[in-house]
C-alpha cells in the first residue's frame, strides 16, 4: 500500500548554494497526494511546486523545481532520495525559502529523522513506473539509461565517475536498492567538489553556505575535510543518491535499471523527459507483495543507518 509518514519532522539549516538560512518541515499527506512542497514565506499567489519531473528547472549544480506562478525551490534531491529511500510515497514538504538545508550534505539526518517518525500504510495500491523498453540520453558531460528491470529485481543502480583529482579518480559501483540498500549503503554519503570549483563558484554567488563539514573537498589527493571519507568510495555512493531522488520526481518508484556514466541532475532529468516522451516505453503498473517488497525503503529499520553519519 501507499505510505506517509507518521508525524510532521522539522529540520533546520542553511542553503548550501544561497547561505540562507532553512527551516524544512515533512508532514503527513494522504494516499495519491504525491511529493509536494509548500513554500511558507510567500504570502501571495501559488505556494505549492510538485517535486515532478515536469516541473525541474535545468541547472547543473542542484535540482531545482518551479511552479507556474514562479515559486520554486532548490536542492531537493537529498530530502527526495531520503523519501525514496525510506518508502514515502506521500508527504507535504514545507519550507520558509527558495533553498532546501544542506544539513551535512548527505541525506542521512533526512533518513534519521523520517525513520525516528515511522512510516504508516495508506489505503490505496502503490503503483510504479515499469520499464518497459530502453531509453537513453547523451550529451557531452556523459550519459543515462534505463532499461527494463532485471528479473525479480525492482530499481537496481550502476553508476561510473572519473575525476582528475586523485583523491576522487575513477570510481564505479552498482547497487540493487531494494531491503533498505539506500539506508545502508548510500544515505550518509556527503556532496563533493573540488576545491578549484569552490573557488570559482563562490566567486559566482553560489556555495555560500558550502563548508568543509557538509561537503567533501578536494584538492588533487588531499582531502580537505576534517575526517576525511566516509568510504573510500563515497564519491560514487554520493552521485547514486542524488540519482536517486532525481528519478523520484517520475512521481512514483521506478521498477528498472539505471546507468549512469558520469551523468549529473540535468542528465537523469533529460533521461526522465526521454522515458515520458515514449508511451511505450514504460507503464504504470499497481504492485503486488512480490513487487513491493522490491521497492526501496522496504524492511528498513533506523538501526541500520550507518554510524558514521
Amino acid at each position: 500500500m501507499q505510505t506517509t509518514i507518521r508525524s510532521a519532522i522539522t529540520f533546520q539549516g542553511v542553503g548550501l548554494h544561497s547561505g540562507r538560512p532553512a527551516r524544512l518541515t515533512i508532514r503527513p499527506a494522504s494516499a495519491e497526494h504525491g511529493i509536494w512542497f509548500k513554500r511558507t514565506d510567500i504570502r501571495l499567489g501559488d505556494t505549492l511546486v510538485p517535486a515532478r519531473w515536469d516541473a525541474v528547472e535545468i541547472t547543473p549544480l542542484c535540482t531545482r523545481i518551479v511552479n507556474r506562478a514562479g515559486a520554486q525551490v532548490s536542492t531537493i534531491e537529498h530530502v527526495m532520495a531520503a523519501l525514496a529511500g525510506c518508502g514515502v510515497h506521500n508527504a507535504l514538504v514545507e519550507i520558509d525559502g527558495p533553498e532546501v538545508p544542506i544539513l551535512d550534505g548527505s541525506a542521512a539526518p533526512f533518513v534519521r529523522g523520517i525513520l525516528s517518525r515511522g512510516v504508516r500504510a495508506l489505503t490505496a495500491p502503490v503503483r510504479a513506473i515499469e520499464v518497459l523498453e530502453p531509453v537513453e540520453v547523451t550529451t557531452a558531460a556523459g550519459w543515462a539509461r534505463l532499461s527494463p528491470a532485471r528479473p525479480g529485481q525492482g530499481l537496481t543502480m550502476q553508476f561510473h565517475i572519473d575525476f582528475p583529482d586523485a583523491a576522487i579518480g575513477t570510481q564505479d559501483k552498482g547497487l540493487n536498492l531494494a531491503n533498505g540498500a539506500f539506508v545502508r549503503e548510500l544515505c550518509d554519503s556527503r556532496t563533493f567538489c573540488r576545491q578549484s570549483d569552490v573557488d570559482t563558484m563562490q566567486a559566482n554567488g553560489l556555495a555560500l553556505g558550502g563548508t568543509y563539514e557538509n561537503a567533501v573537498v578536494v584538492d588533487g589527493d588531499q582531502v580537505l575535510s576534517p575526517g576525511g571519507l566516509r568510504h573510500a568510495d563515497e564519491a560514487v555512493r554520493h552521485k547514486m543518491l542524488d540519482a536517486l531522488g532525481d528519478l523520484y520526481t517520475a512521481g512514483a518508484p521506478i521498477l528498472g535499471h539505471y546507468e549512469g556514466h558520469k551523468a549529473g541532475h540535468a542528465i537523469t532529468n533529460m533521461l526522465l523527459q526521454e522515458l515520458f516522451a515514449k508511451p511505450g516505453a514504460f507503464r504504470l503498473r499497481a504492485c503486488d507483495d512480490i513487487t513491493a517488497a522490491q521497492l526501496p525503503g522496504v524492511g528498513v529499520a533506523r538501526e541500520e543507518i550507518p554510524a558514521v553519519a
